[in-house]
Formats: structure tokens, C-alpha cells, sequence
């Protein structure tokens, strides 16, 4: 299986994340829990955001990323991974990036920055569309995780760019990026699909 740059970071971290991990499980938390407190971090940058005090949401959102990879890293120190895990974790991400997104196009609204709008919101599409291709490719066999903008890159280009108050350039790339992504996996999927058809074909031969 291909490995995403989400896959190369979690590993080339790894000496941090698992005495992370392991104190977290030490202390009781679970890795639901931890997702959970993930979720409420990002919330708390939102409220930031929408207030228009975006540097403090920009760096709110750079401390809480990191949680990100600490929860799949508790459940694999416990034993304990699993495809429900895996689904709330999932979840979760899609539910931090669009409440992170949301509140930028709230900002935007409030502040009269009618382009800006436009584009958060193509580029919250392109984000959920990134993750939809993938996973109803593989729903049906198919593999998608090839992409020039996963969500590892996009928290790349969101957190600096609220960080150092330009908001505007962050939603302007992930809104061309994320939406090109969705596109590669699209034509990745078919590839595959073209594929199995004539593999099959031979086979009916």
C-alpha cells in the first residue's frame, strides 16, 4: 500500500508520539477521549476565528494538530486498534477541518470579504471531497490515497497561515489543492477501474 505523507510523519515522529502515548494510557485517558479533547481544542480556535483574533486561533489549531496522531498511537501501544476507532478518528478530522473552515467563512462574512467566502467554502468542499473519493473508492476495492493535498498537507498551509494572519492565501490554496487532489484520486480510481475491467474481460475469455 502506498504510503501518504500523513504515514511518513507519523513514523518520522514516532520516538516522540509513543512516550506521548503511552503517558496518556498511563494516566487513564482513553483514545476516544483523546480524539474527543482534539475536537473541543479546535472548537476553541474557532471561537477565536470567528472573532476575528486569528492568530490565537492560528496557534490554538498548531497545539491541538499534534493530538491527531496521538490517539491512533494510544490505541496501538494498548492493543487496542480498531475499525471503530479508526471511523471515530476519521470522523473527528473531518468535523475539526469544518469547524476550523466554518468559522473562517464566518469571519469572512462579518468582515464583507465576499471572495473570501467563496473560496473557504470551495475549499471545505475540496477537503471533504478529498476524503469522500477515498473512502467510496474503498468501499469498493479501490485504492485512493495518492494526492498532492491530504489532510496532513492542508493542516501544513491552514496553521501557518492563520498563525501569521493570512487566512485569505491559506483558503486560496487549499481551495485549488484540495479540489486538484480530489481529481487525482478520481483519475487514480478510474485507472483502477479500467483495469479490473479488462482483467476480468480476459478472464471471461
Amino acid at each position: 500500500m502506498k504510503k501518504t505523507f500523513t504515514d511518513f510523519l507519523r513514523l518520522g515522529f514516532k520516538w516522540f508520539l509513543d512516550p506521548v502515548a503511552g503517558f496518556l494510557n498511563r494516566i487513564g485517558l482513553t483514545p476516544n477521549s483523546v480524539t474527543l479533547i482534539g475536537v473541543a481544542g479546535n472548537i476553541v480556535a474557532a471561537f477565536f476565528i470567528a472573532r476575528g483574533q486569528i492568530m490565537i486561533g492560528g496557534a490554538i489549531v498548531l497545539i491541538v494538530w499534534p493530538i491527531d496522531a496521538l490517539d491512533g498511537s494510544m490505541a496501538r501501544l494498548r492493543g487496542e486498534a480498531s475499525d471503530w476507532g479508526a471511523f471515530v478518528d476519521s470522523v473527528s478530522d473531518r468535523y475539526s477541518e469544518l469547524i476550523i473552515l466554518g468559522a473562517l467563512l464566518y469571519h469572512f462574512a462579518m468582515t464583507s470579504q465576499h471572495i473570501a467566502v467563496v473560496v473557504t467554502f470551495v475549499a471545505a468542499a475540496g477537503s471533504i471531497l478529498v476524503s469522500y473519493v477515498k473512502a467510496r473508492a474503498e468501499a469498493q476495492s479501490f485504492s485512493a490515497r495518492e494526492g498532492l493535498l491530504t489532510r496532513a498537507e492542508r493542516y501544513f498551509v491552514l496553521g501557518p497561515s492563520l498563525l501569521f494572519n493570512i487566512p485569505v492565501i491559506g483558503v486560496w490554496i487549499i481551495a485549488i489543492l484540495a479540489n486538484f487532489t480530489a481529481l487525482q484520486r478520481i483519475w487514480v480510481v478510474r485507472a483502477q477501474a479500467h483495469d479490473r475491467m479488462r482483467t476480468q474481460l480476459h478472464k471471461g475469455e
